[in-house]
């Protein structure tokens, strides 16, 4: 069936919805404005939203990885953490690591697909579901939304920080880690920066930026990813930028001009291919660089 042609303000409306800043009834309502010219709201509705299963680029059981479901001790954060680790399969080296950290909404397929593409990068990964405190991804965005919000941000963020140690410390990884991670993910990323001393490079994609004071005390490499299209996330952009620069940071950022926040979410009509395929290129010569051992 062919997809529909929808305009930006639909997406604009997508991007409040799926940032708690209207509500799903909101969501329902507005789009009304749009269903027009043989469009119906449930058309509207069912382009917008993520179909995960048909777009996985990666197979859970892909017969190039060791891919499985663990579980590690997050004592500053919500206790015991389920994750899924990934990496080459057979590999008699110990690899550098990554850490994958999801959006708003829980270790959804998407963000554990993007964990199995960075371990087919030879890397070992770890994507982390800050959910599991209240039972895991519940299996769709909507409810997952709903479950972080009852979750503290800072509880969260301690979760990924016990995840880069989990790595840190697995028998099969070198130490030198990073930390990739999408929208609240990106936001992650950032605090990651500034909190692990020991963290090699950080990769937000269209993450919240952080404050003067903390970005003082960043400690790893940055590669900023921004979608041109994305307004709210491109407002901090200018002043982090200004102070990155006054605290002298090692940082490269990209603007991918023309595609909306979450362009690399492959499940979506905001998926621009082209942007994603290259950030995604840019992502992991980032990390070949910075994790390499010295």
């Amino acid at each position: 069936m062919k997809k529909p042609e929808v305009e930006q303000g639909v997406f604009d409306l997508y991007d409040d919805y799926a940032h708690n800043e209207i509500s799903r009834r909101q969501f329902v309502d507005r789009l009304g404005k749009y269903a027009i010219g043989g469009l119906t709201v449930a058309a509207l509705m069912s382009h917008v939203m993520p179909k995960y299963e048909s777009n996985r680029l990666i197979l859970k059981d892909d017969p190039r990885l060791d891919s499985e479901f663990i579980n590690y001790n997050s004592p500053l954060g919500g206790g015991e953490i389920k994750a899924l680790l990934s990496q080459p399969k057979g590999s008699k080296v110990k690899l550098p690591g990554i850490v994958v950290v999801h959006e708003n909404r829980g270790l959804n397929p998407y963000i554990e697909d993007v964990g199995r593409r960075a371990a087919l990068e030879n890397y070992i990964s770890i994507a982390p579901d800050a959910l599991s405190p209240l039972g895991g991804y519940p299996g769709n965005d909507d409810e997952g939304r709903a479950m972080q919000r009852e979750r503290d941000p800072l509880k969260m963020l301690e979760d990924f920080i016990a995840a880069f140690e989990y790595l840190k410390n697995h028998p099969d990884c070198d130490g030198n880690i990073g930390v990739v991670g999408f929208c609240f993910g990106g936001w992650i990323s950032n605090m990651m920066a500034y909190r692990c001393k020991d963290l090699k490079a950080s990769v937000p994609y269209y993450g919240r930026q952080l404050t003067p004071e903390q970005t003082a005390e960043v400690k790893a490499p940055l590669c900023l990813q921004y979608a041109g299209l994305d307004k709210r996330v491109n407002a901090g952009w200018p002043e982090y930028k200004t102070d990155l620069d006054k605290a002298n940071k090692t940082y490269e950022y990209y603007v991918y001009e023309g595609v909306n926040h979450g362009f690399h979410n492959n499940t979506t009509p905001r998926y621009d291919k082209s942007s994603a395929d290259l950030s995604w290129k840019r992502t992991m010569a980032f990390f070949n660089k910075h994790l390499s051992e010295s």
